[in-house]
This record gives C-alpha cells, sequence and structure tokens, in this order.
C-alpha cells in the first residue's frame, strides 16, 4: 500500500479533490433536474429534462474516467486508492440512476406522476446538498472532521425518510390504483428515487469510512 505511514510525510496530488468536488456538482445538478422532471406536467417538458440528465451523466462518466486515469498515474494520493475509486463511483451511481428515473418518465408516460415523487425527489436533492458539502470539506478532513460526520448523519435520516416516503406511497398505490399498467410505471419511476437516495447514503458510508482512516 502506498499510503504507509511513511507516505503520509510526502507530498499529496491534490487533484483529486477538484475533480470529486465537480462529479458531486454534476450530481447537484442533475438532482435539482429530476424534480423539475417529476413535477412537470408536460410530456415534452418531462423528455427535454430527460436529455439534460442524459447529458449530465455523460459529463459525470467523463470526470469518473479522469479520477481513474490520475489513480493510475499518480504515485501518491491523499487517500487509499480504492477509497477514492468508491467515491467517484457511487457517485456516479447516483446520477446514472436519476438517470434511469427520468428516462423511465420519457419513456413509459404515466398519465400521472403521484405527489410522493416531488416528495422523494426534494428529499434527494436535499441529500445531494448535505454530499456536496461533506466532498467540498474532504480536503480539509482534520479540520472538519465534526461538520463531514454531521453530514453523514443527515445522509442516513434523508435515507429512512425516502424509506418512508416510498414505502407509503406504494401502500397507497395497491390499494387505489386500478391500472396494472399504470402501477408498474409508477412503481418503477419512485424505486429509482429511492435507490438514488440510498446510493447517496452509501456515499456517505465511504466518507465515514475515511474518516475513520485519516481524521
Amino acid at each position: 500500500m502506498l499510503n504507509t505511514f511513511f507516505s503520509r510525510f510526502l507530498p499529496k496530488e491534490p487533484k483529486f479533490f477538484p475533480l470529486l468536488q465537480k462529479v458531486a456538482t454534476v450530481m447537484l445538478e442533475v438532482s435539482d433536474l429530476i424534480l423539475e422532471c417529476v413535477q412537470t406536467k408536460d410530456h415534452l417538458s418531462a423528455i427535454e429534462s430527460f436529455k439534460r440528465i442524459k447529458d449530465k451523466e455523460h459529463e459525470a462518466d467523463l470526470l469518473s474516467n479522469q479520477i481513474f486515469d490520475a489513480l493510475n498515474q499518480t504515485f501518491i494520493t491523499p487517500f487509499d486508492r480504492e477509497d477514492i475509486n468508491h467515491l467517484a463511483s457511487r457517485m456516479d451511481d447516483v446520477i446514472d440512476t436519476i438517470n434511469s428515473c427520468a428516462k423511465r418518465i420519457a419513456l413509459y408516460n404515466p398519465k400521472q406522476i403521484p405527489t410522493a415523487a416531488a416528495d422523494l425527489a426534494r428529499n434527494l436533492k436535499t441529500s445531494a446538498e448535505y454530499l456536496y458539502k461533506a466532498i467540498e470539506e474532504l480536503d480539509v478532513l482534520r479540520n472538519n472532521k465534526k461538520n463531514i460526520k454531521n453530514y453523514c448523519i443527515e445522509l442516513h435520516n434523508l435515507e429512512n425518510k425516502a424509506d418512508e416516503i416510498y414505502e407509503s406511497f406504494v401502500a397507497d398505490l395497491f390499494a387505489q390504483e386500478t391500472d396494472a399498467i399504470e402501477i408498474i410505471k409508477t412503481k418503477e419511476i419512485l424505486y429509482e428515487l429511492e435507490k438514488a437516495t440510498d446510493t447517496v447514503e452509501h456515499v456517505g458510508k465511504i466518507i465515514k469510512t475515511i474518516i475513520v482512516k485519516y481524521a
């Protein structure tokens, strides 16, 4: 392992922090876009939101590739290579899942997007904001350890809230909706939103591991 006791005294490449922050920025942007997408009443507008999210998803893929290439070319990294790679990959997973949700809205054209979708999207947007703050402060981890821990706690709380919203939605859906096709459509759309929040919390768990190792 390169990040040994002695490697801590060697200069470390700072380029990973700006790259991770760029991925977090894209994640924040797509969380705004998916909220717009689930709130629109016009299917053409939803399709347009999906296209914009898809463009952002491509941007995140390019950034993830840059991080992977940088890991292969850098001798000393600020954290374990695996942790940096997991952070970038999991944030990219969040963006992919949001893209998957928007794609389902564009393809399925549900008769109505339930209000629970907007509740989940707002919850997801808040999660993305807390994760962005955590990533933004990683380069000064030892000074901001308490703040970052608190952000991770909020991510856990928001994931629990997403579970509650989704479970309540599913119960109401099967109780009230009689069209089996619409049940499948809306359930899949909201599942992707709930899954995205789960993935954000998983990124928080990776950050907590980094805190244990380095703070």
